[in-house]
């Protein structure tokens, strides 16, 4: 199993490996800092660069659970060492907009007691789905600001890991509507944005809620009985 460095230090740039598997679909490193597709996150990308060559990392994705380097040109082979960098200016603007998701689910939990049923992002912007009976014509102007006045309190966002059976015992770990954490993950890495919001996630997030800067709703809708969607962007 690939070493996936992200997993603790988010903002860990570049990492020496050794390649394990190549194919036409992309290779497999024994550690990256690139983040594979999952969760509503984007997969990084990159440069891989070894004595020789150097290619473009175009996506990262998981396949049969391993962490697999999706390649513009040919690989470099198996057992060459390699340096894996990752776009530094597209992962920091995910960081950001990973953490603000976080929060704005914990205000509409905290507010509305809403459950996220599901969510996307790309660089600066994102969507998250609520089961929410109705909105007024305020709720987005309302949750905007609230967000906007957490995210300027600067909280801490802390990392852990906790047994699967303890964290699933945690039902204020679990805030979407169906437990989404597949059976073998163990331990359940946990993400705490001080203060507001714990849930249990594997992506990538900023060191504080003072990085993300300042979210605009930029749009509210109604996709039917018990599901409303909303849309945020990066000021």
């Amino acid at each position: 199993m690939t070493e996936e460095l992200c997993a603790t230090d988010a903002y860990l740039r570049s990492c020496e490996a050794v390649v394990v598997a190549a194919s036409e679909e992309g290779v497999v490193l024994d550690r990256t800092v690139l983040y594979a597709r999952g969760g509503g996150q984007p997969g990084d990308t990159g440069w891989l660069r070894w004595a020789g060559g150097e290619t473009r990392v175009v996506d990262t994705v998981k396949r049969g659970g391993e962490v697999l380097h999706v390649l513009a040109d040919a690989a470099p082979p198996v057992g060459a060492r390699v340096l894996a960098e990752i776009d530094w200016d597209r992962r920091y603007t995910l960081l950001r907009t990973h953490t603000a998701l976080h929060a704005l689910s914990a205000v509409v939990f905290r507010d509305y007691g809403a459950k996220v049923t599901g969510g996307n992002m790309e660089p600066g912007v994102a969507r998250m789905d609520f089961e929410l009976e109705a909105i007024s014509q305020d709720f987005g102007r309302e949750v905007e600001d609230e967000l906007n006045a957490a995210l300027a309190e600067d909280r801490p966002v802390r990392v852990s890991f906790l047994p699967r059976a303890e964290a699933l015992a945690d039902p204020d770990l679990i805030r979407t509507k169906v437990n989404l954490i597949p059976e073998h993950v163990d331990p359940i890495r946990v993400i705490e944005i001080e203060g507001l919001d714990r849930q249990a996630d594997g992506g990538t997030h900023v060191r504080s809620t003072g990085e993300v800067g300042p979210v605009r709703v930029t749009k509210t809708e109604s996709k039917g009985r018990g599901f409303k969607r909303m849309r945020i962007e990066l000021v």
